[in-house]
C-alpha cells in the first residue's frame, strides 16, 4: 500500500488474503458489524461503482476495532490512533459539498451529484470512533480524550483531474537515463505519484545531472537529492493525455513509455479541490469535568500539545520543547 497510488482506488479482492481476514476478525477485534459494514459496500458498489472511494475509509474503521480491542483490554495510561480518512475526503470532494466556495466551479453536475455525500459520510465513521471512545472514558474513570488535528482545510480550486502521469517502470527510467549502470541503485519506498531511489554515491552527480535535462509540459523535473545517494522524484503531472511532446529530454520530445513513464486515467476525476491550513482544532474530554467550561474557541499553539501529555502523565518535559504544561494544568 505504501508505494501504490492513492488516487486510484484497487477494488481487486485477493481471495486468500481475505478469508484469513475472515478467520482473525474475532481475534483481532474486527466486529461483525464492521464486517457488514464492509458486505454492504462491496454490494452497493455493484450499484453505484463510484462508492469505491469510500474503501479508504473503510481501512480506518476496520483498524479502529483493532486498537478499540486493544484499549479494552489492557487499559495503557496513554495510546493514540491516527486516522486519516476524513482529510482525504475533504481534499477530494469539498467542492462537491460546498460549491459555494469557489469563484469557478469546472466538475459539472453529474460530479457534484455523485460525491456530495463523501465528506459527511467520512465525518460519521469519524463520530462513530469518537462515541466508542466516549463511551470507553465514562466507564473507566480517570481517562480523557483529546482529539487533534494537525491543520485544518480549505477550498482551493475545483477542476477536473482527467490524468496523472506516473514513472511506471524504474527500470526502463534508469537504464534510458543512462548514467548508473544496473545494480549501482536500488529503489526506496514511496506512494505514487512520487518515485524513491538510491543510487551508489559515486553516479549520484551524473544522476542529478542527467534529471536536470528532464521537463514534463516545459517545467523542470522537481527532484530532490539528500545524503548517501538517496533521490525523491515528483511526478504525478496533470492532464496531459492530449498534450503531444510534454516530455523532453535535453530539449527532445520523447515518448512518455521510452522513460517508463505512463499517463494514468484518474477514476474519480477529483483533484485536490481543498488543501490544509494552519488552523486545526484540539477538543478535550473529561468525563470527570462536570462544571460549566468557558464558550468560544480560544486559541493555542500546537506546540502546547506534547509538553502537556507530558506533564499529564507526569513525566518531565524536556528543555527543547517550546512550548508549556499549561495545557494540563487547565484541562485537569
Amino acid at each position: 500500500m505504501a508505494r501504490a497510488s492513492s488516487r486510484n482506488v484497487d477494488t481487486s479482492i485477493p481471495r486468500e488474503a481475505a478469508l484469513r481476514l475472515l478467520r482473525s476478525a474475532p481475534k483481532l477485534g474486527i466486529k461483525p458489524g464492521t464486517l457488514a459494514t464492509l458486505a454492504a459496500q462491496l454490494v452497493a458498489e455493484r450499484r453505484k461503482p463510484w462508492l469505491s472511494t469510500r474503501r479508504r475509509s473503510l481501512q480506518s474503521i476496520m483498524a479502529f476495532d483493532v486498537f478499540d480491542k486493544q484499549l479494552v483490554l489492557r487499559r495503557p495510561r496513554f495510546s493514540s490512533f491516527f486516522t486519516n480518512h476524513v482529510a482525504s475526503a475533504m481534499h477530494r470532494y469539498w467542492a462537491a459539498g460546498h460549491p459555494d466556495d469557489y469563484d469557478q466551479l469546472n466538475l459539472g453536475a453529474d460530479w457534484m451529484d455523485k460525491y456530495r455525500d463523501e465528506v459527511p459520510w467520512a465525518m460519521g465513521r469519524a463520530d462513530q470512533m469518537i462515541g466508542r471512545l466516549a463511551a470507553f472514558a465514562d466507564a473507566n474513570p480517570g481517562y480523557e480524550i483529546w482529539i487533534a488535528s494537525s491543520m485544518g482545510q480549505g477550498p482551493t480550486f475545483a477542476q477536473p483531474l482527467e490524468t496523472q502521469l506516473y514513472l511506471d517502470d524504474l527500470p526502463t527510467f534508469m537504464r534510458a537515463v543512462g548514467s548508473v549502470p544496473a545494480g549501482e541503485w536500488s529503489e526506496r519506498p514511496a506512494m505514487l505519484p512520487q518515485r524513491n531511489l538510491r543510487v551508489e554515491p559515486g553516479y549520484a552527480g551524473a544522476f542529478e545531472a542527467a534529471l536536470q535535462q528532464i521537463t514534463v509540459a516545459g517545467q523542470p523535473l522537481s527532484f530532490r537529492r539528500a545524503q548517501d545517494g538517496f533521490f525523491s522524484t515528483d511526478w504525478g503531472q496533470s492532464n496531459l493525455h492530449d498534450v503531444p511532446d510534454a516530455v523532453r529530454v535535453a530539449g527532445k520530445p520523447v515518448a512518455p513509455d521510452s522513460l517508463g513513464l505512463r499517463v494514468v486515467e484518474i477514476e474519480d476525476r477529483s483533484d485536490t479541490t481543498a488543501y490544509h491550513l494552519p488552523q486545526g482544532v484540539f477538543a478535550i474530554y473529561d468525563p470527570r469535568a462536570r462544571a460549566p467550561q468557558p464558550t468560544g474557541r480560544p486559541d493555542m499553539s500546537v506546540l502546547q500539545i506534547a509538553p502537556a501529555i507530558l506533564a499529564t502523565l507526569g513525566v518531565p518535559v524536556p528543555d527543547y520543547m517550546q512550548g508549556t504544561s499549561e495545557l494540563a494544568e487547565t484541562s485537569a
